[in-house]
């Protein structure tokens, strides 16, 4: 069983880099983050090194269109996705099974969500470490300590299409409770509610 042997050897040569998070959300809360070109860049070599491939399966795609508060469309995209790590040597794989979700106002959402699902991937089979910093600590991928980007932008997305104060109420409640551990997610939340509340008024 290589794959193994060429895990650890990957895992071993990237520890001692890391992946910084020298990349910036320009078109949300400017947090800093990994990107899949990032992943792409410090994996590639070491993949022909010692000989590892890791291919794509796309298992279930799940597509949520919603209404933006300036009226455009919002695509909330899931993909379940396994990869298989494949030794070149001898043929033996080991399976990852993760879950990539994007949004997008385009057609990007399922590029992104397949992306994401990879890079997740990556982080987690070759433990990935960033230089000088923390991911638990910074919560630069998620806002507060519980909601994943993502997640956080789909309430806000539902509490915006919400047609009268009835339904508003009902998105508000359930994103609070969703959010019950992140107070940073509550007040985005919150804030939210008060701007459609003004709309519906």
């Amino acid at each position: 069983m290589k794959v193994y042997t060429a895990i650890c050897q990957v895992q071993a040569e990237i520890a001692q880099t890391g992946i910084s998070k020298d990349r910036t959300n320009k078109q949300g809360e400017g947090y800093k983050f990994r990107g899949i070109d990032d992943v792409y860049n410090a994996l590639s070599p070491l993949l022909a090194k010692y000989g590892l491939c890791i291919l794509p399966r796309m298992l279930t795609r799940e597509c949520v269109i919603r209404q933006s508060a300036k009226g455009g469309n919002l695509y909330f995209v899931t993909v379940e996705a396994e990869f298989d790590f494949v030794s070149a040597e001898d043929g033996s794989k080991h399976t990852i099974k993760t879950f990539g979700e994007a949004m997008d106002s385009g057609d990007k959402a399922t590029n992104k969500a397949m992306s994401a699902a990879y890079k997740y991937a990556a982080f987690q089979a070759f433990a990935i470490p960033t230089e000088g910093d923390n991911d638990s600590e910074n919560h630069t991928e998620t806002f507060g300590t519980g909601l994943t980007v993502p997640q956080v932008l789909d309430w806000i997305a539902a509490i915006d299409s919400a047609v009268d104060q009835d339904e508003l109420k009902n998105h508000y409640f359930a994103a609070l409770d969703a959010a019950k551990d992140d107070p940073q997610s509550r007040k985005k939340f919150i804030d939210a509610t008060n701007k459609r509340k003004a709309q519906l008024q």
